[in-house]
């Protein structure tokens, strides 16, 4: 058994940028990383929540996303290192953000992914997100996009985590 920890972040600092663009690079699902100034403008004026997972101290995964309102937030950008698949990582940063948001005040989280990410999509699913909204993409069935949403109830997060 690994020893794994969540780092969570609400100020990006230089140094969060660099390890989230760095882990990025090491994501093959990430066609072309986002600049640090994309980013950072995407983000600008936003409360926002970053988690990193570290997996015997070395970064491994990360989740970054921002509230939309006072109750609802948008899981933006994240990911698990490819070195790292397949230990049950994604869960665990899945169950941390859902955990942190409910005791934040937020009532849902919200989601975009691909047809094509179905390992994610499939656990989306199984922690209960619905799919709120489709977007057909040219003619490649593999590039349509799935918007998911998932009610935060405060009692069902802290028993599935126990």
């Amino acid at each position: 058994m690994y020893h794994t920890s969540i780092t969570t972040v609400t100020e990006l600092s230089s140094s969060h940028m660099a390890q989230v663009i760095a882990l990025m690079e090491q994501i093959p699902e990430y066609d072309a990383v986002d600049s640090v100034a994309e980013i950072r403008q995407r983000l600008y004026d936003k409360r926002i929540l970053l988690q990193l997972l570290y997996v015997e101290d070395e970064l491994a995964g990360f989740n970054l996303g921002y509230a939309l309102d006072e109750q609802r937030f948008y899981s933006w950008l994240g990911g698990i290192a490819a070195e790292f698949r397949g230990i049950g990582l994604a869960k665990k940063m899945l169950l941390a953000q859902e955990q942190w948001l409910s005791a934040n005040g937020y009532q849902s989280v919200q989601i975009k992914t691909r047809n094509k990410f179905r390992t994610v999509l499939n656990l989306l699913i199984r922690n209960r997100y619905q799919v709120v909204d489709f977007t057909p993409v040219a003619d490649d069935i593999s590039q349509h996009r799935l918007s998911l949403q998932k009610q935060l109830n405060p009692s069902n997060l802290a028993h599935r985590a126990s």
